[in-house]
């Protein structure tokens, strides 16, 4: 927790007073403007004072232009090839936030023209072509990141410090959740299965698995059992975001994976953008069941254990404030990723969320997948 509060402290002061020295300015460019890049990672980096955004690409002219308009510096450049940005010397961090599809190509490319990545979760369409990248940072000596924010959440920040003390003992089970009673994306490329390579597991389920694994700090499955259903599939069901024509919805809307892993550990995986359940269960959560304790991240963290032959509940106050007149600095984690990844930049430390690691959770999503269609555990090496 004490990292989490140190970021959000200093970049409160540097906001407030301005910082007393000029700075180099992290020059970065943004791949795909489209809503992930404008939900997301763009007002993130706009608020950080040592980035500048100079260059902005997107397939649709139009899309780019207001992206330097509401964000870049006044000689920002705009492109509808990626390639022609990456020509910039000048640039040494981009953010792709285009379609899972082309996130390995992109991220390639722009490794082996010198810059750093940040990649959109997942990080590939494919587990081949995550390893791909995985290869390509290798190679290039370039930081690559993948944009899973949970992680960055103070819950997460919180309960990694306490399972890092050793709390939890040796954690043999967990459940990873990203559960929508309704919820299915109706806008862009989430419903076109060659652009997205799937639906809620990739989409949702991903972010769970890998704040699971990142808990858990176990990146060795050894067999998964996948099931996937299309079950709640009418466009007049009730979804938030309104319907879609008919048969433009070809994914599916709930899968569920059975993962074990070399050490013996157990994490079911369940995923949905549409289920039958009277209980939503909060996105990027997870249960973590250990020899000497157990936590979960579910409207908030709770910790639970035997103590004095009692069973106890501890709920933590991870709110910012607690000091009279002072309500605390609010950062998204969003922010906080935004943050933590340019400092990794900037210090020429490893970013928090490794490539490898989000290779694995491509290699777990994928298996899923592929138990799905044939009915068969897939075993890994």
């Amino acid at each position: 927790m004490a990292i989490y509060a140190m970021l959000l402290i200093m970049e409160h002061i540097n906001n407030k007073k301005g910082v007393l020295h000029m700075e180099k300015k992290i020059k970065v460019g943004i791949i795909g403007c489209g809503g992930i890049a404008n939900g997301k990672h763009m007002p993130s980096l706009s608020k950080l004072g040592d980035v500048e955004m100079v260059a902005f690409c997107d397939i649709v002219l139009e899309r780019a232009e207001a992206a330097k308009a509401e964000y870049g510096t006044v000689d920002a450049k705009v492109y509808t090839d990626y390639r022609e940005l990456l020509e910039d010397k000048e640039i040494e961090v981009i953010h792709v936030c285009t379609p899972n599809r082309s996130h390995a190509p992109i991220t390639i490319d722009s490794l082996h023209a010198g810059k750093h990545v940040m990649c959109e979760k997942p990080m590939a369409k494919t587990a081949e072509d995550a390893r791909k990248m995985v290869e390509a940072a290798k190679e290039t000596g370039k930081k690559l990141t993948v944009g899973y924010q949970h992680r960055h959440k103070p819950e997460a920040v919180y309960l990694k410090e306490v399972i890092d003390r050793g709390d939890l003992g040796d954690i043999y089970f967990s459940k990873a959740f990203a559960i929508r009673r309704r919820g299915t994306p109706n806008w862009g490329v989430f419903l076109n299965e060659y652009e997205q390579g799937g639906g809620p597991l990739i989409d949702i389920g991903t972010h769970s698995l890998d704040v699971t694994l990142y808990l858990m700090n176990n990146y060795e499955p050894r067999m998964v059992v996948g099931t996937t259903y299309k079950k709640v599939n009418n466009p007049e069901c009730g979804n938030p975001w309104g319907g879609w024509e008919p048969g433009e919805n070809t994914m599916e809307d709930s899968a569920f994976g059975f993962i074990v892993m070399k050490n013996g550990a157990t994490i079911i995986l369940e995923s949905s953008w549409a289920l039958n359940t009277s209980e939503p269960i909060q996105e990027g959560s997870t249960v973590l069941c250990g020899s000497d304790a157990g936590a979960q991240i579910k409207n908030g963290v709770t910790i639970n254990k035997g103590e004095f032959n009692r069973l106890i509940e501890i709920k933590p106050d991870l709110s910012a404030g607690g000091v009279a007149f002072y309500d605390g600095v609010s950062s998204s984690p969003a922010d906080v990723e935004a943050r933590r990844w340019i400092n990794a930049v900037k210090n020429d430390t490893d970013p928090v969320v490794l490539p490898e690691q989000a290779c694995v959770v491509s290699e777990i999503l994928e298996a899923i997948y592929t138990s799905a269609k044939t009915g068969q555990p897939v075993f890994f090496d």
